[in-house]
């Protein structure tokens, strides 16, 4: 039996959870095999609760959540950019989603800053108004492909190549799939976003301007106002890379040193995904990144996506990425591959901020730093069974998923935890598969007996 809500009840129902943060059943109940109804996961009803009510296609604001913050609150701290909540509201020069929403929603700025549930329905308000003021009729709001333009305002970038970065970005989502921490499960499916004028803005990292500096970079300038112009190194020695981590989305750390009241920037920005890089500050000028004026004229500034508190960010794509980078520049610039010149934003004397934070893993960065970089490889072997992986090395770490007897596994580095006894004898080595994944050495034929030579220790 389902419940059938009114609009006037749906609508209540949207403003009572958003202002409690508490989301009630939103959509029909699901009966698990005994009978009992179990109601809708307060993320998944927010979501359901807020397409509804703006007739904004669900995966998508999922999927914007996701590239924004993998849906994750961050204790409703704000972004480098202003931003709140897992759809990133901002409130600042630029862009003013958070205020936009409040209208729409009229909610408080509070309550759209804390309460999950008000967060997602800030954003899909937000959403609906920029599709209608685009002239989004009713038939092709139901098409996710048409939903381009209003997705690339609401990233507020005005340079279009990182509008289209932004839009873009989401929309490989919904074609990859995903599925987060918190349990959303987007699956994933064709798209053909239709990009208007957009089509014809340069692809970062694809057919767009790169880098002269560093060849793998894309090049998207940071306004005039967030570096100063120098010469470096004649003028001043480049002596120290400066590790940091955007605490916001990729596409949204690039647009973010273009606005002219940022007041910041970094050379070069990472993404988690995939390691691609963008640079926005040319190695000789000197970018505002370290909030130290000496730091700031004797180092590099590195950004990677992501927010301290969120292990899900640190990829191995990105750090192999970043590690060769950050390795290029200490040949380039003479500066010893160690911790005492490669640093975090936190060990900046005066430093406020705690980048990269303590999910940073600088045994396994300054490994790659260093030319350990080689990817093993390993077969499992369970005799039957699939193979349980764990987030983190031993026994006694999270359940996350499973590998089935037979696979091949990429082994990225190598860690010490519990010992296990599998087929291939008792071992307390694990190996990581992916991020925050591994699996015991004890079921992996690696042609090694313990340690793969040239992989890294995590």
């Amino acid at each position: 039996m389902s419940v059938r809500t009114s609009h006037r009840g749906r609508l209540l129902l949207a403003l009572t959870t958003a202002l409690t943060g508490v989301v009630a059943v939103a959509s029909p109940a699901v009966a698990d095999p005994g009978g009992t109804p179990v109601p809708a996961a307060p993320l998944a009803a927010a979501f359901d609760t807020a397409a509804a009510r703006y007739d904004v296609p669900r995966d998508l604001l999922v999927a914007l959540g996701y590239a924004e913050s993998r849906l994750d609150m961050h204790a409703s701290a704000p972004s480098a950019a202003g931003g709140y909540g897992l759809m990133h509201l901002a409130n600042n020069p630029g862009v003013r989603t958070l205020d936009e929403a409040a209208a729409l929603t009229r909610l408080s700025p509070g309550a759209l800053r804390t309460a999950p549930a008000a967060n997602v329905l800030g954003a899909a308000a937000v959403l609906r108004s920029y599709a209608d003021q685009a002239g989004l009729s009713a038939t092709a709001r139901d098409d996710v492909n048409g939903w381009y333009a209003a997705l690339a305002r609401y990233g507020g970038a005005h340079d279009p190549s990182v509008a289209r970065l932004y839009a873009d970005t989401v929309y490989d989502l919904l074609r990859v799939g995903f599925t987060s921490a918190r349990g959303e499960t987007v699956v994933g499916r064709p798209v053909a976003p239709r990009r208007g004028g957009l089509e014809r803005a340069a692809v970062l990292g694809g057919v767009g301007t790169l880098s002269t500096d560093y060849g793998p970079a894309a090049w998207a300038p940071a306004s005039t106002s967030n570096y100063t112009v120098a010469s470096r190194p004649g003028s001043h020695p480049v002596n120290r890379i400066v590790i940091h981590m955007t605490q916001g989305a990729y596409a949204g750390a690039i647009s973010w040193f273009q606005n002219p009241a940022a007041k910041a920037s970094a050379h070069y920005t990472f993404r988690s995904s995939d390691g691609a890089v963008t640079q926005s500050v040319r190695e000789k000028d000197i970018a505002w990144h370290a909030g130290n004026w000496t730091y700031n004229t004797e180092s590099i500034g590195i950004e990677h996506e992501g927010y301290v508190d969120n292990a899900a960010w640190f990829t191995d794509a990105m750090y192999r990425a970043s590690a060769a980078l950050t390795r290029s520049l200490a040949t380039k610039y003479g500066i010893p591959k160690d911790r005492a010149h490669i640093i975090g934003h936190r060990e900046v004397p005066g430093a406020t901020h705690t980048d990269p934070g303590p999910n940073w893993n600088w045994t396994y960065y300054l490994q790659l730093v260093n030319g350990i970089t080689g990817i093993g490889s390993g077969t499992v072997n369970t005799e039957s069974a699939n193979l349980n992986v764990r987030s983190g090395p031993g026994a006694s770490y999270p359940v996350v998923g499973s590998v089935a007897d037979g696979a091949t596994a990429a082994i990225y580095c190598q860690a010490v935890g519990s010992a296990v006894t599998g087929p291939y004898g008792t071992t307390a080595i694990w190996n990581r598969i992916g991020t925050n994944r591994y699996v015991s050495d004890a079921y992996l034929l690696t042609g090694y007996d313990g340690y793969i030579p040239n992989v890294p220790r995590c």
